[in-house]
């Protein structure tokens, strides 16, 4: 997760309600898409929110892309891999 894109939202420690307030939000300031980016103990909050914003946006919004992956995190000789996911919502036309 190197460089971050306008629309993305890096979902962490805060309450679910705070990462769909944020994604309901960009898409009426006109965003046409948003990105939901979590990695270890987050990711199930992030399938949450994604959700909790499909349902919402009654047909507005499509999930149209999940990745997962690994990534190394820590000091060297103190790495462990991390999951990671990023949750692609996109408003219909």
């Amino acid at each position: 997760m190197a460089a971050i894109e306008t629309g993305t939202i890096l979902v962490g420690q805060k309450p679910v309600a705070n990462y769909v307030l944020a994604a309901v939000t960009q898409f009426t300031m006109g965003s046409k898409r948003v990105i939901f980016k979590a990695r270890g103990r987050s990711i199930s909050k992030a399938v949450d929110a994604a959700e909790i914003v499909r349902r919402f946006m009654e047909g507005k919004v499509d999930i149209t892309s999940v990745k997962i992956g690994s990534e190394k995190v820590g000091e060297p000789g103190k790495e462990r891999v991390v999951s990671t996911i990023e949750i692609v919502l996109e408003k219909k036309e």
